[in-house]
This record gives structure tokens, sequence and C-alpha cells, in this order.
């Protein structure tokens, strides 16, 4: 537990500490050099179930499509979905001469659904990050607010769990969550992203109140929860209890990223109704 919180606070100060200096911009590169690892790892536990998937390139075109919301605005063509679909072809391409007949099929399974899930995923917080509004630091602050609301719930959904856990929510998947838990890390999501937009609201949109923020946060907590699940899913197929050994206290990269892969997409479309 010791480890955990202290690789939490050190996680939050190396982020806080980034994107006060480098603002946006030290955003978009952390979540990059995320995206490539998380991805590194999924591709690794895909090895561990047999399969094999083009890692080298994958993480190639997995960088490229994280980083592709920048560069569109000035080559249109530049972009996640056309990058995905190039990918695609490349891939089917290499499967015709390599791999073998047993495992073409998941090796290119693995390989395009490793880009969809993870850096496809997350390059819509790099779109938050790039928000326009009259407010220079507005889409950084909503980009902060999703991370702290996504993963907060982690910590409140830990505590509650230790404390008033009972009723198991998923016991095949991961034993550990309990439907007390789980409801206590939506509350200290609602509860901190409520917070969040009060004391800090000249950084967001004049509409994005207190109410509003813990009514928006409870679904993104319920998501980034599903989110976990889908990763522990994942973590069992290959046989393993963490993605990899990055983060003393967390395990891997995916570890800490797993919750946000579900409510950047969502974050993003909240925001943009908004």
């Amino acid at each position: 537990m010791a480890k955990r919180i202290f690789s939490t606070v050190l996680l939050w100060l190396i982020i806080l500490a980034t994107m006060w200096f480098f603002q946006a911009r030290g955003g978009i590169v952390l979540l990059v050099l995320v995206a490539t690892l998380t991805l590194r790892e999924f591709y690794q536990m895909a090895g561990m179930m047999g399969h094999r998937p083009f890692v080298r390139l994958g993480l190639l075109f997995g960088a490229a499509i994280a980083l592709a919301p920048v560069v569109e605005s000035r080559w249109p063509l530049v972009t996640p979905e056309n990058i995905l679909a190039v990918a695609a072809v490349v891939f089917a391409v290499r499967i015709v001469g390599e791999r073998t007949s047993e495992n073409r099929v998941e090796s290119i399974g693995w390989t395009l659904f490793g880009l969809v899930y993870v850096p496809f995923l997350l390059q819509f917080l790099v779109r938050i990050l790039l928000v326009d509004t009259p407010h220079a630091n507005t889409g950084l602050a909503l980009a902060l607010w999703l991370i702290a609301v996504s993963k907060f719930c982690d910590v409140g959904a830990l505590l509650s769990g230790m404390a008033f856990g009972k009723h198991k929510m998923s016991p095949v998947i991961s034993p550990k969550k309990t439907w007390e838990g789980a409801i206590g890390g939506v509350l200290t999501s609602a509860a901190l992203g409520a917070g969040i937009a009060y004391f800090f609201s000249e950084y967001f949109p004049t509409n994005f109140g207190p109410l509003l923020a813990a009514a928006v946060a409870a679904p993104i907590a319920v998501l980034g929860i599903i989110s976990d699940l889908v990763e522990s899913v994942i973590k069992r197929r290959a046989g393993t209890k963490d993605s990899g050994a990055t983060i003393p206290g967390i395990g891997g990269m995916f570890d800490l990223s797993d919750s946000l892969l579900l409510t950047a997409p969502a974050g993003f479309l909240i925001f943009s109704l908004l």
C-alpha cells in the first residue's frame, strides 16, 4: 500500500509539473508516451496468450495515431482513422507472407485490436487538450479533470471496499472488487469533479458548474470501472497479475492507463456537447 501511495503521489506531481511548465504540449507528449508504453504491454500480454502481434510496426502506428490530432489541422489526411486504415492494409499484406497458417488471423486481430483499444481511444484525450476556447487553458483543465475523476475512482473504490466491501461485483474477473467499493468510487469521483469545477471555475466553460460536473463525473467513473474490468479480463487470459513492473506498487503502464481508455472518448463527446 505504501508503494502504491508513493507512486500515485509521484505520478501526479510529474503530471502536474509537466502540464504547469509545458501546458498542453507537455500533456500531449506524456499521452503519446503513455499510449505507446501501454500498447507495448498489451502486445506483451497477447504474446503470453500464444499470439504473435506485429509489435514494432504496431508501436510505430500507435504513436502516430495518438499524435495525429495535433497535425490533422495542417494535414487533413493525417487523421487517426486514416492511419488505422493504412495499418490494416499494411498488416493484411504482412500476414500473407509472414506467420504460420495457425496464427495469421490472431496476429492481425490482436495487432489491430491493440491499436483501436489503446492509442485510438487515448487520442481523444489529446483532442481534449487541443480544445479551442477563449481561455487558453480550458482544454488543459478539462483533460486534468477527466484524468482526476477517472483515476480517483480507483482510490475511492479501494478505500470504500476495504471499509465496507461485502458483496462481490465480479468474482470471476476481479475477486477483490465489491459493489460497495464501486459505489464509493463513483461518489468519490462525483465529489472530486464538483470540487475541481468549483474551486477552478475560471478555467472551465461557464455552464460547467459543480452540479453538472458531479453529474458528468458519475458515468465517467462507471466507465472507468468497466475499463478496469476489461483490463482484468485481458490479464487473466494472459495469466498475469500485472501488465508489467514499470511503476512500483501499481504495476505496468496499462495498470495506470486502463481506466482512461473508455473515459477519454466519453469525456470528449460530453465536452463537445457542452
